[in-house]
């Protein structure tokens, strides 16, 4: 009778491990693509500030051709 629950317990230590390290690969993987997204945003804001009015478009730059 022992044995059984000790066996049951170990299954699902074992599973629980399992689902552990895929939830951590997840959470690596999550904080890697945050952290570049942070990078690119900080990026876009120093390029904005530094540039002044460069770069902006307005309404009239989106009119089309044929107006």
């Amino acid at each position: 009778m022992m044995d059984k629950r000790v066996i049951a317990l170990e299954e699902k230590f074992s599973y629980q491990d399992h689902l552990v390290n895929q939830l951590n690969r997840i959470v690596t993987s999550q904080q890697l693509i945050i952290d570049k997204l942070q990078k690119d945003v900080m990026e876009l804001k120093l390029s904005q500030s530094s540039g002044g009015n460069q770069g902006t478009r307005t309404l009239k730059d989106d009119v089309p051709p044929h107006y």
